[in-house]
C-alpha cells in the first residue's frame, strides 16, 4: 500500500480501501460489501478517483487521535513528520522520499523544509480531494 494510502486509511479508516477481488466460486462477478447497499465499482476507479463516502473532519479525527494518545506536543497541523509520527507512521527521509515521489514533487528529495511543507500541504489538499473536510489553513 501507498503511503499516501496508509495515511488516508489511518484518518478515514479501512471503508476506503479497494472491494475484495472476486474469488473462484463467485463465478467472477462482484457482489456489493454484506454491510453496504451501494454500487460497487471496479478497483480502478476506486483507486483513481475520491471515494463517495460521507465527508470525514480531518482536524476533528486527528485531534482525536492526538489528545487519546496524550501526543498534543506533536505539531500535525503543519509537520508532515510529526502527522507521520501521531498515526503511528515511519517519518524517516526514505518514506518522505517515497510520499513525495507518490504525490508527483519536482524538487529535491532531500527532506529539506521546502519539501516537508511541501508535503503536508499536498497530503491535506488529498485528503480533501478524497472526501475530507481539511480547513482552509492546513492546505494553503
Amino acid at each position: 500500500m501507498s503511503i499516501f494510502g496508509k495515511i488516508k486509511d489511518a484518518i478515514f479508516g479501512k471503508k476506503s480501501a479497494p472491494a475484495p477481488a472476486p474469488s473462484p466460486t463467485s463465478g467472477g462477478t462482484l457482489q456489493p460489501p454484506s454491510n453496504s447497499g451501494a454500487a460497487t465499482t471496479s478497483p480502478t476507479s476506486q483507486t483513481s478517483q475520491p471515494q463517495p463516502q460521507s465527508q470525514v473532519d480531518v482536524e476533528q479525527v486527528l485531534t482525536g487521535i492526538a489528545s487519546s494518545k496524550g501526543n498534543p506536543d506533536l505539531n500535525w497541523r503543519t509537520s508532515i513528520v510529526d502527522l507521520m509520527k501521531l498515526l503511528d507512521m515511519d517519518s524517516s527521509l526514505a518514506n518522505r522520499k517515497e510520499l513525495a515521489t507518490e504525490l508527483g514533487y519536482t524538487g529535491e528529495k532531500d527532506g529539506s523544509a521546502e519539501m516537508n511543507l511541501w508535503l503536508h500541504k499536498e497530503v491535506m489538499r488529498q485528503l480533501a480531494a478524497h472526501g475530507g473536510k481539511v480547513p482552509a489553513n492546513l492546505t494553503d
